[in-house]
């Protein structure tokens, strides 16, 4: 893959620059080139005020019902609790607090649902090495200009190929921060947009990493659900659901993560193999929506 814009740190030094070929070598010679050796981690749910945001966020609707038995919580926050990131890596997090809210409550929620629905999912327990990167998968969004993220009108072909963009800078973010090329978080930043019938971004590929899948559906229901500055209101809870069901029946997802989500949403909490999915479509999208809206006339490509 060649890179269409160039991939800088928060302080704005640079990586790789745009026309850069990214290749194992490539992610290699960047590691080894940092001479500073392996940076220093810090607890995770003691920067700041990250465990109070987190427990905030999942105290609001849904999430509120979704996280209503106290044992998962205290699962996911004992999880959290093992979690130690790199100092660059959690002063991204604050920097999308400050400058990106939406960004920052995103990357948390995504997070504990994907551990969530992971729990159902994966018996092996596996997934805890995944997550224990911590709510990292949109790292890449700060290679992308602020106005670009927070623009309320329709995009320009060449601010979309930007915002893409955010993939494939993460993975190279994550990759040299963790000094680490094989770390599945870095396949999560990099391949969440990804599709299980091969119509994602940026590759193309045919996504069959099972939780780098579950965190591509968190991903996406978190993103229909919350404030985004290209749409006044967001998706009620129905509707963001029946969004997900589509997708499930278009091959683009597994049923059994869309299951697991709606089993969570379900009075009674039912077991996911046992959880019918109705095909129904009753809810209604919200008007004014500029997501997937690319400008016309723009002159670029």
């Amino acid at each position: 893959m060649r890179l269409q814009y160039p991939v800088h740190t928060l302080d704005n030094r640079l990586l790789l620059p745009a026309g850069a070929v990214l290749s194992t070598d490539t992610l290699r010679d960047l590691i080894s080139s940092d001479g500073s050796g392996s940076y220093r981690t810090l607890p995770l749910l003691e920067y700041g005020t990250v465990k109070h945001d987190l427990l905030r966020q999942m105290s609001r609707p849904p999430y509120d019902f979704i996280f209503s038995r106290e044992e998962e919580i205290a699962e996911i926050m004992a999880m959290l609790e093992n979690i130690h990131l790199v100092v660059p890596v959690l002063q991204i997090l604050d920097y999308f607090k400050k400058d990106d809210y939406h960004t920052y409550c995103h990357a948390l929620m995504v997070f504990a649902l994907s551990a969530l629905i992971a729990g159902d999912l994966l018996s092996d327990r596996g997934w805890r090495d995944t997550l224990s990167r911590g709510p990292t998968h949109d790292i890449g969004k700060i290679c992308v200009p602020p106005e670009i993220l927070k623009k309320e009108s329709p995009l320009t072909s060449r601010e979309r190929s930007f915002i893409d963009h955010h993939t494939v800078a993460g993975h190279i973010l994550l990759s040299y921060y963790n000094r680490d090329l094989e770390n599945i978080a870095a396949m999560a930043a990099r391949d969440h947009h990804e599709r299980k019938d091969g119509s994602g971004l940026l590759r193309g590929i045919k996504l069959d990493n099972r939780m780098v899948e579950i965190i591509a559906v968190c991903d996406i229901y978190d993103a229909l659900i919350s404030p985004r500055p290209y749409r006044p209101v967001s998706y009620d809870n129905r509707t963001a659901l029946e969004e997900i069901t589509k997708m499930a029946e278009m091959n683009k997802i597994g049923w059994d993560i869309v299951k697991s989500l709606v089993a969570h949403n379900r009075k009674g909490k039912p077991n996911y193999r046992e959880t019918e999915v109705s095909g129904e479509k009753r809810g209604t999208p919200p008007s004014r929506n500029c997501h997937g809206i690319v400008e016309e006339g723009d002159g670029e490509s």
